[in-house]
Order: structure tokens, then sequence, then C-alpha cells
């Protein structure tokens, strides 16, 4: 089958990707007046300038919330991205700066390579060799670039209120071959009562299961004994003591290690509060909240998933943060009250931070056989399309699936300290992807 990727393609791909990579594209809400945060204005600003130089027609957003690319005409095809990344975390994990993008051994590390700017810049090369070859599209493709992706997705929700829908679309945030159904993502704070003896702020992102949560206080000989006694992880100075874990997606919080439970279970052994009670007692490690929910999973998607992503407690208040991902034909209003009344005999008030609802397209529409079709003839594996746990931009818009760029059985690394993509699956995705436009756009 004919390929439209050239060698000068990957080369100029390779070097706008090192580019991208090098902003430190992390929320930092409000700084210097925009939505989300100097550095991802700025590379959603510099992702805008290469697409016109591409040959793309461009838009910002007044208010910075999201810019967009696009060549063609008739109805849209969407492909929906995003510049933000999650924070770096400790930087004495990364082998090489975060923000550097750096190539060895046929992999290129930075924070971004494959969550979400690899797999974007692929997918904006492909389309770019298509216009290489002289191609004319009877659809406008148009590339969306959100910059909330990994927060609370205000970026689309802005552009779905202003701006045109699509037709169908894709995302290339997700694996190969595609991933038609995707639970219900909901973001809890449980608030509960202060501490006058306690103060922790441990934890990070909802969607990240935490693997390191520090204690630095007077109980930290009676923690050392208890986490020895539970043989879990830890590393001690003489300023703090931090509980080790795994970290994960929180869609796949079940096969982490969630250091912020770890430590509250020993806690609540040494000192009372309902916060640490609730996590140890109701929660504990198997990451699907079968404690408080039971057994929630269905055919199409799988098991439900529970993440806590973080804990404070102050002497005025606590506060858990939890990521909960709701299996397609679950009752989510059933498990929120289950949630409700078993957080109430801890002194636990519910609230809903964030909540997008499930994601599901038919596997014999036209969007889906033929992208299946596409990645089938690419690769030669047969594998069926799937469901996920995960959360992509597939779900801001009807008829949208996610599609690639991670290959059945290659290590996912987002989220996490060095974080890499394979350049050779970069560039095999980038050919599905051209191909993909190509007959869907022509």
């Amino acid at each position: 089958m004919k390929s439209y990727i050239t060698e000068s393609i990957k080369d100029d791909f390779l070097q706008s990707l090192k580019t991208i990579i090098s902003y430190p594209s992390v929320l930092n809400e409000g700084e210097n007046g925009t939505p989300f945060g100097q550095a991802i204005q700025d590379v959603l600003k510099k992702t805008l300038d290469l697409c016109q130089e591409l040959g793309f027609k461009t838009y910002l957003d007044p208010q910075g919330y999201y810019g967009y690319a696009e060549v063609g005409e008739g109805d849209l095809l969407a492909i929906l991205c995003h510049l933000d990344v999650v924070p770096a975390g400790d930087l004495t994990d990364w082998e090489t700066p975060p923000f550097e993008a750096n190539i060895r051994d046929g992999r290129i590390y930075g924070r971004g390579a494959q969550d979400d700017k690899g797999p974007s810049l692929a997918a904006l090369y492909a389309v770019k060799s298509l216009l290489d070859q002289g191609i004319q599209f009877k659809k406008r493709v148009r590339f969306i670039f959100g910059t909330d992706e990994e927060t609370l997705w205000r970026c689309m929700a802005r552009y779905n209120a202003i701006e045109e829908q699509a037709s169908m679309g894709f995302a290339p945030d997700s694996s190969f071959p595609l991933t038609y159904a995707e639970k219900g993502l909901l973001q809890v704070k449980l608030h509960g009562p202060g501490s006058e003896q306690l103060a922790l702020d441990i934890g990070g992102a909802f969607n990240v299961v935490p693997d390191k949560a520090t204690y630095q206080g007077p109980l930290m000989e009676q923690i050392q004994a208890g986490l020895i006694s539970a043989d879990y992880d830890y590393q001690q100075n003489d300023q703090n003591l931090t509980v080790l874990g795994l970290s994960k997606h929180a869609k796949d919080a079940g096969q982490g290690i969630n250091a912020v439970i770890r430590l509250a279970t020993v806690l609540d052994s040494i000192q009372s509060h309902p916060a640490l009670t609730f996590l140890a007692k109701e929660v504990g490690q198997d990451g699907q909240g079968k404690g408080i929910f039971g057994d929630i999973s269905d055919q199409p998607s799988g098991h439900l998933s529970f993440n806590v992503a973080a804990l404070t407690i102050t002497p005025e208040s606590s506060e858990i943060r939890i990521d909960i991902r709701i299996p397609v034909l679950a009752d989510k209003d059933a498990l929120v009250h289950q949630l409700i009344e078993c957080a109430k005999s801890y002194q636990l008030s519910y609230q809903e931070f964030d909540y997008l609802a499930p994601l599901y397209v038919a596997r014999d529409s036209t969007l889906v056989t033929t992208l299946m079709q596409v990645y089938e003839e690419k690769t030669g594996d047969k594998s069926p399309a799937l469901s996920s746990g995960g959360a992509t931009f597939a779900r801001t818009m009807p008829n949208c699936v996610a599609f690639g760029a991670l290959f059945p059985g290659r290590e996912q690394t987002e989220h996490q300290a060095n974080e890499y993509a394979i350049l050779d699956d970069l560039y095999h995705a980038m050919d599905i992807y051209a191909e993909a436009v190509y007959r869907l756009a022509t």
C-alpha cells in the first residue's frame, strides 16, 4: 500500500516535536492574564505558527483557550489534540531534563512525547504529507488544539460553546487500534474536619496514582515502624519520610500502588482522623472502590476504577481528591449516592468537581469501520476495537473516537518520569493517519 510519508516529512516532524516538547506547558492558571499559564499560551501560539508555515489556515481564540488549524472545504473532520502536559514531578527521577527533548536508542524522551505532543504532531505531519502530494480535500480537516486536557477541559467547553461541531473525527491520544467506548469520568472532593495534630498535603493530579507521599512531623518514628511492619517501601532523611508507590494513570488505578493510601493506612493506626479512617477502612488498595460500591463492571468497558489522588489536612479542614472511571452502562447517580452515604459516616461531605459523560460510537459506523480497516491494512493486526477507562478529547464531540498513537504491546509512559515515544512508532502512526485522513476526507 502506498505511503505518503517521506524522509523529509519525518525530519521536519522531528525538529518540530523537539521544539514543542521544550515548552513546559503545565497548568499555571491565570499567569500573566492567560487562562492556563504563559507556557501553555506560548506553545499554542508556536504550534499555530508552525501550522501556518505548513499551509494551514489558523485561528487563535481571543481568550487563549484553544486554537485550530484547517485545510480543505466542506464538512468538518476534526482531529482533537492537546498541548498541555502533566507536571514533571520529581526531577531527580528523570535521566534527562523533561522539557528538553533527547533522542537515544530510537526513542524521543521528554514530557509530552507520548501524551500528546508526539501523536498530535504525527497527525499534523500526516496531513502535511497529503498536501505535499497535491491531494484535494472534500472535507475541512481541522486540528483543534486544546490547552486544558489534563485538568478540566475548559478549553473544549469554550470551543463547543461558540464553534462549529464536526461531522466526525478522532483524537490521537490513546492506543491503537481504536477506542469506541470510554468510561464516564467523575472527579470529586470529600471535605471534612481539620486537625491540630496532623499537617498533610500529599498527592497530586486527579488522574495520576500518587507514587510518593511525604510526611514531616513528630510521628516519623512511629510511621517508620508501621511501614516496616506493613512491608511498605519508603525513603527517609533527617527532615522527612516519603512513602513510595507505583504511579499509573488513574484509569489503571488497580495496577498502581497508591502511596497516599499507604501513608494514610499507617497513620490511621497512630493518629485518629476521619479522613484517614475512611481511606484505610473503606478505600484500601484495590483501586476499584469495592469497599464502597461492591464490584462494578460491564461487558463493554470492564471494571470501575477508583483513584485517591491527594489528601490535605490543615487545622481548619481536610480534603480528599478522588478520580473515578465509571463503566459505560453503570448508573452514575446510584454510585454517587453510595459514596455520599459512605462518606457521611466519616464526617465527610461530597463535592462534584468535574464529570465527563461516557463515549460510545457504534462499531459498524462509517468512522469506526474506515479507521479499523486502515489500521489492519497498515499493520496486519486484526485486534478488535477497544473500550477504555481513559478520557480523551474524542468524547467532547459526537461521532468521534480515540485512534492511536500507542501500539499494542508498547510501554505506556505517559504521566511518568522519563516519558518517551519510539520514533519508528510515531512514523508508523503518521502513515496510518495519512491514509485514514485520505479516506475520510477525500
